[in-house]
């Protein structure tokens, strides 16, 4: 006798799903789990930094929600009908995953860090949920017997991870490399309101929400395509805005994600109007012989103004700089107006190797300005890129370099104890309260290293000549102002725990 009370639910004529069908949801929506999360960790850089912990969080989220999604699911296929779950599942995703680089971008702009990390969960966690909730849904209708239980489960499992395979592949090798994180989103969101109109359509459950929703969505997207988007170029890393300094015509202001990374006079390249570049350029004036031509490198491009400065004040001079977001360089020649050529060579690499590609005794100077004020690339401020930098330098080099931290000052201590385990002689420039450790210490700090004596006064009487009221220190007052951080490794760089971000906005 056969028990048909055991017998999982069948779904007749078109209210079925056939197997090609039933693997392209599951493959699409576990594939658009890993879109998300990806995209996610783009559109938090600008606000909580590209770091290891952002990572995390953004990680452990999408996991989270994928097992909740799964459990969720099945319980819900278990008690309605499944054929009528993965229509609305498929369309309240879509609208969400639409909305997202909007609400994020609003709560940052709107409030205080705590609301922008609750809308940046949910925008990560409700359509990572939604999403995985599809899979148990279209293994309950593609079950007939219990015979198949496992062909049909594993078959789903296996295509649903090969989707989130695919679905990371083409998201960091293509989609991010080319498309506006903005139009990722807003894209997946269009395609997945699609979907949910086919199934509709095609399990002949009530179509109007997803019709009205796919309008919206498609409306939001025209509307974020021609609508001021706050990014006059979106690169692979950047929010990209250059503006005009009303103070000064011929200023140009370069903007990356929010913050004011760069500025460039396009008639006289030795206007220095930061700071920090000016504490550059002073370093540079003084432990170099004046006036004569440098071999120079340089890790990050910004808007190429040090490279522009040491062409201008000394003629000759060879510039190669290594910058890893090719939308940055693009900007500083396009819409700056910056010239490269023989002069200055910009390399679209990643710093690290592009120290390797450089010869034993090949420069005189080595410029590092790749520190960001929420986010530094790690593996440069380590003790074994501290040794490339070394490397290459000639014996009577220079190595200077822009840091940026606020607070205890953990991450800068530990790269100025980086610094001096490698290079005989190290100074360190800075505002007072920073020099001091006062308790509102932060913003740039500019690091000076060499293998021979550094005429630390000439670089003092340089920056106040400047007028940045910066001051510079060495020797045992630079060794009380470290404090015994340790140095920083490849086997153990904390950075981004050591790191303390510009304040909340």
């Amino acid at each position: 006798m056969t028990d048909d009370t055991t017998a999982p639910e069948r779904s007749p004529g078109p209210a079925s799903l056939g197997p090609v069908a039933a693997g392209a949801l599951v493959f699409g929506s576990s594939a658009a789990v890993l879109v998300v999360e990806l995209v996610a960790l783009r559109l938090l850089a600008p606000y909580l930094g590209l770091t290891l912990e952002t990572n995390t969080v953004v990680i452990g989220l999408a996991l989270t929600a994928i097992a909740a999604g799964s459990w969720w699911g099945g319980r819900l296929a278990d008690l309605a009908p499944a054929r009528r779950l993965i229509g609305p599942l498929l369309l309240v995703s879509g609208v969400t995953v639409a909305a997202t680089p909007f609400l994020v971008r609003g709560a940052a702009e709107a409030s205080d860090g705590s609301a922008l990390l609750l809308v940046a969960g949910l925008s990560v966690f409700v359509p990572g949920a939604l999403l995985a909730a599809i899979t148990p849904a279209v293994t309950k209708l593609r079950l007939a017997t219990l015979e198949e239980t496992g062909t049909v489960v594993g078959r789903l499992s296996g295509i649903g991870t090969v989707g989130a395979v695919v679905g990371t592949v083409v998201t960091g090798f293509v989609l991010i490399s080319r498309v506006p994180v903005t139009g990722i989103m807003v894209g997946l969101g269009l395609v997945l309101v699609v979907a949910a109109v086919a199934v509709e359509a095609r399990l002949r459950v009530v179509r109007g929400a997803a019709g009205a929703s796919l309008v919206l969505v498609a409306l939001g997207g025209v509307g974020g395509a021609v609508g001021p988007g706050g990014c006059d170029v979106e690169t692979t890393y950047h929010c990209v805005v250059v503006s005009e300094d009303p103070e000064r015509p011929s200023g140009r202001v370069l903007v990356l994600d929010g913050l004011r990374h760069s500025y460039v006079d396009v008639e006289d390249p030795r206007h220095l109007e930061f700071d920090y570049v000016q504490a550059i350029a002073s370093a540079i004036d003084t432990a170099l012989p004046a006036g004569q031509p440098v071999e120079a490198y340089h890790l990050g491009a910004g808007a190429l103004t040090v490279p522009r400065y040491l062409d201008e004040v000394r003629p000759g001079s060879r510039s190669v700089v290594s910058e890893i977001d090719r939308g940055v360089a693009d900007v500083a020649v396009e819409r700056v107006g910056v010239e490269t050529g023989e002069a200055v060579q910009v390399r679209v690499e990643d710093g690290r190797l592009g120290l390797r590609r450089l010869g034993d005794d090949t420069r005189d100077l080595v410029v590092g300005d790749a520190f960001g004020g929420v986010s530094a690339p790690w593996h440069l401020a380590t003790r074994e890129a501290v040794a490339e930098v070394d490397r290459v330098l000639r014996a009577d080099g220079v190595y200077v370099a822009n840091l940026i931290d606020h607070g205890a000052l953990s991450f800068a201590r530990a790269e100025l104890a980086t610094l001096a385990g490698t290079f005989e002689h190290v100074a360190l420039a800075a505002e007072p309260a920073t020099v001091t450790r006062a308790e509102d210490a932060g913003g740039n700090l500019v690091a000076l290293a060499s293998d021979r004596p550094l005429d630390t006064a000439a670089w003092q009487d340089r920056i106040d000549e400047r007028g940045t009221g910066w001051r510079v220190i060495a020797g045992r007052e630079l060794a009380a102002w470290v404090d015994g951080a340790g140095v920083l490794t490849d086997d153990l760089a904390p950075v981004d725990q050591l790191l303390t971000p510009y304040p909340t906005r």
